[in-house]
């Protein structure tokens, strides 16, 4: 589990399709407290630690895993910046919301206008996720969990905050990205509660 508070920007070093893709990622986390088998937060997707050094770490990504986010709709390429938060521990501050690493789908951003010294986004959600988007709810966009502004039918907007743009890879946000999508967990069980009536 994550929290959607993203640590550290990571930056993808190599990558390598070997069936499934293995990328390696430069990071600044003491990766002498990162076991091997630990779960990091990599853009929003929780992948598996399978090699490690003083200042990186090794993923191996399933076809399954590029099929359902934007690594395999954009490909990582090296040099590529990416957020990166690690697993929640027991007693950590939650102060985003619940986030399981796991992509419900991608979302292109399809408006990017500056106000002020904050970003305002508009995201078009695939069809099947936009009914679990609500204003003022939660949604992990990129592995940051951000608040909805608006919805209109499968669009959403949110607004990036300076601090956002400054400490996540959003100030480099454009028109046209291909952006991870995970719906709160609160919301997608809601819903089926409310299916099964």
């Amino acid at each position: 589990m994550f929290t959607g508070i993203i640590t550290d920007i990571g930056r993808v070093t190599a990558v390598e399709m070997r069936g499934d893709m293995r990328a390696r990622i430069a990071c600044g986390y003491d990766m002498a407290g990162v076991e091997l088998g630990a779960s990091i937060a990599c853009d929003g997707v929780c992948l598996t630690v399978v090699d490690k050094g003083a200042d990186w770490f090794d993923v191996d990504i399933s076809a399954e895993t590029l099929s359902k986010t934007n690594i395999g709709a954009n490909g990582w390429s090296v040099g590529q910046r990416i957020n990166l938060e690690r697993a929640l521990r027991v007693g950590d501050e939650l102060g985003g919301h619940i986030v399981s690493g796991h992509v419900d789908g991608v979302a292109p951003i399809v408006s990017a206008v500056r106000e002020g010294d904050s970003l305002r986004l508009v995201l078009q959600a695939p069809a099947h996720l936009a009914r679990f988007i609500a204003p003022k709810g939660s949604v992990a966009l990129n592995g940051t969990s951000l608040t909805v502004n608006e919805v209109d039918g499968d669009r959403f907007g949110i607004n990036l905050i300076p601090h956002t743009q400054a400490v996540t890879t959003w100030g480099e946000a454009r028109e046209g990205d291909a952006v991870n999508l995970e719906i709160d967990t609160l919301a997608r069980y809601v819903a089926r509660l409310a299916e099964a009536g």
